[in-house]
């Protein structure tokens, strides 16, 4: 099982295609419980698609605490190895929950 990497300066969690959806989600709702924002970083549809799977998760993990989470997606550019890729940025903020909806 590969864990999230965190990026100790910026906070950054990196996913790749080998991640564990379910400690990626464990580690970005630690990091929602003590702050309004986290960013998740993911270069490649594998990598995307863990960590999309996490962010879903986390949703569930965080919803005993009524938070709710909003995602913005966006493109941006990253240097690794001194080549330029292009990775997905999943900024994660959280919200209340909404109020559960009632039978009519």
């Amino acid at each position: 099982m590969i864990e999230p990497q965190r990026t100790p300066a910026s906070g950054v969690l990196k996913v790749s295609a080998q991640s564990n959806p379910n400690s990626v989600a464990g580690a970005l709702a630690g990091v929602l419980r003590e702050k309004p924002t986290a960013e998740l970083q993911a270069i490649g549809a594998g990598a995307t698609n863990q960590a999309i799977k996490a962010i879903a998760i986390a949703r569930s993990y965080l919803s005993a605490s009524e938070i709710d989470l909003v995602c913005v997606p966006e493109f941006t550019d990253v240097e690794i190895d001194g080549n330029v890729r292009t990775a997905i940025r999943l900024l994660v903020e959280r919200r209340a929950a909404a109020a559960p909806k009632t039978a009519t």
